[in-house]
């Protein structure tokens, strides 16, 4: 009868060989972890809403009770909607990116950028004097980039 209560001790309360059994006033350590349907999920910061997938956005403005057609919506026409919702800060934002590259690309002028092309040819034909192709691959490579570059700029 002895084999049998130690049987059952075991089942009842499993011990792995390192760990000590709890006593009666303690908790096992599966009873002290706290239930896992109480954790809250740690708050996220929310994404620009340009950032946004569709369906990110459907979520948001399924929850905007004026807005109706939701799922029919494109997310140009989400974003537009949950702008409006929102405030005009947004579009204003999209405006100022808009127009800072605008100035980055109206700087760079066709005549600077043919100078650095024309700059490039001379060291690319010094290096292919000189036997270095790795350099020569280099400089046709900028020299290109900056040939796309006046054509954007035209």
């Amino acid at each position: 009868m002895e084999k049998k209560e130690e049987t059952r001790e075991k089942n009842e309360h499993p011990v792995e060989e390192n760990e000590k059994p709890p006593e009666k006033g303690e908790k096992s350590p599966e009873e002290e972890r706290p239930p896992e349907k109480d954790k809250k999920p740690p708050e996220k910061k929310e994404k620009p809403l340009e950032k946004m997938t569709a369906k990110e956005l459907r979520e948001i403005a399924l929850e905007i009770p004026e807005l109706t057609g939701v799922h029919a919506m494109k997310k140009e026409e989400l974003l537009e909607a949950i702008g409006k919702f929102r405030g005009v800060e947004e579009e204003v934002k999209k405006e100022k990116k808009v127009e800072e590259k605008a100035e980055k690309k109206a700087r760079v002028s066709i005549g600077d950028l043919k100078n650095k092309i024309r700059e490039f040819k001379a060291l690319k034909e010094e290096a292919v004097k000189k036997g270095d192709p790795r350099m020569a691959k280099i400089y046709k490579r900028r020299i290109n980039r900056l040939k796309k570059r006046t054509r954007k700029a035209a």
